[in-house]
C-alpha cells in the first residue's frame, strides 16, 4: 500500500475531528436564530478507537506506526512487559506520535485468580518499565482474554478496557476477512481489537484505518473515544467501548 499524505476528503475530515475535539458541539437550545441565511447544522462524526495487544515487536509495531504516522491516526496499544527490553524506542516513538499506551500483564497470563503478589507482578512489573521509560502515566489495563474478576477491579489501578469487535485477526491472518469483518460490523464509539503481532495484521489494520476514514469516521485513542463522548473514565471500572 503507497504511502500518502493527508488530502481530499481524508484532510477535511481530519480537520473536522480536531475541530469537534478542541471545540464541541453546543448543546440546543430549541431556540432558532432569525437568519438571511440557512441555518447550518454540523453533524458530530462518528468515532471509534484501534487497539492492538501483544506487541512490541520491531518487525511488525515499526511498519504499523508508520502507516498511522501517515495517516494522522492515533491508536492505543495494550503492551507485554517482557517485550519492553530492547524495544524501549518503540515505546518512545507510541508516546511521542500520541498514542495511548497500556499494560497487558507481563508473561500474557490469566490475571483472574492471581495472588496479589502474583498480580503485582504482572501489571506493576510492567507499569514500572513504562514509568523508566516515559515518566509518569495512567498505563490502563486490558487483562489478556478479557478475563477478569472483583479482585482484577480492585486492584487494577487504572480504568480497564475490554472491546465490542473482534475479528479474531490471529485466526487464520486472512486479511480479507479480517478488513470485511470490522467494516461491516463497526459503529460509533466501538473499540476494536487487534494484534501488532502479525504482518497481516499491520496490513489489515491500515486497511480498516483507509476504509473508516473514507466512511466519514475519526479515529482517537482509548481514552479520547471516552472524552469524545462525554465519559469520565473511572479507575477500576470495565469500558468496552466509548459509549459506556
Amino acid at each position: 500500500m503507497g504511502q500518502r499524505g493527508l488530502s481530499g476528503v481524508t484532510l477535511g475530515l481530519f480537520l473536522a475531528c480536531f475541530f469537534f475535539a478542541i471545540f464541541p458541539a453546543p448543546q440546543s437550545t430549541g431556540h432558532t436564530q432569525a437568519s438571511a441565511s440557512a441555518q447550518v447544522e454540523v453533524e458530530k462524526p462518528p468515532m471509534v478507537a484501534l487497539t492492538f495487544d501483544d506487541g512490541p515487536l520491531r518487525r511488525t509495531t515499526i511498519p504499523l506506526l508508520d502507516g498511522l504516522a501517515v495517516r494522522e491516526v492515533p491508536a492505543t496499544f495494550f503492551v507485554l512487559g517482557h517485550r519492553i527490553p530492547g524495544n524501549e524506542d518503540i515505546i518512545q516513538r507510541m508516546a511521542q506520535e500520541g498514542h495511548q499506551i497500556g499494560v497487558h500483564t507481563y508473561d500474557h497470563v490469566t490475571v483472574s485468580g492471581l495472588s496479589r503478589q502474583d498480580f503485582d507482578l504482572q501489571i506493576g512489573k510492567t507499569r514500572s518499565l513504562l514509568y523508566d521509560i516515559l515518566g509518569e502515566g495512567d498505563f490502563w489495563l486490558r487483562p489478556p482474554y478479557g478475563a477478569l474478576d472483583t479482585t482484577t477491579l480492585q486492584w487494577a489501578g487504572s480504568p480497564v478496557v475490554l472491546w465490542c469487535v473482534d475479528p479474531e485477526d490471529w485466526k487464520d491472518e486472512d486479511v480479507d476477512r479480517v478488513v470485511s469483518h470490522v467494516v461491516e460490523h463497526v459503529k460509533d464509539g466501538d473499540i476494536i481489537l487487534l494484534h501488532d503481532l502479525y504482518e497481516s495484521s499491520v496490513e489489515a489494520a491500515l486497511r480498516i484505518v483507509d476504509a473508516l476514514l473514507a466512511k466519514g469516521y475519526c479515529f482517537g485513542t482509548v481514552e479520547q473515544l471516552l472524552g469524545w463522548n462525554d465519559v469520565s473514565p473511572v479507575q477500576g471500572k470495565v469500558y468496552s467501548s466509548g459509549r459506556e
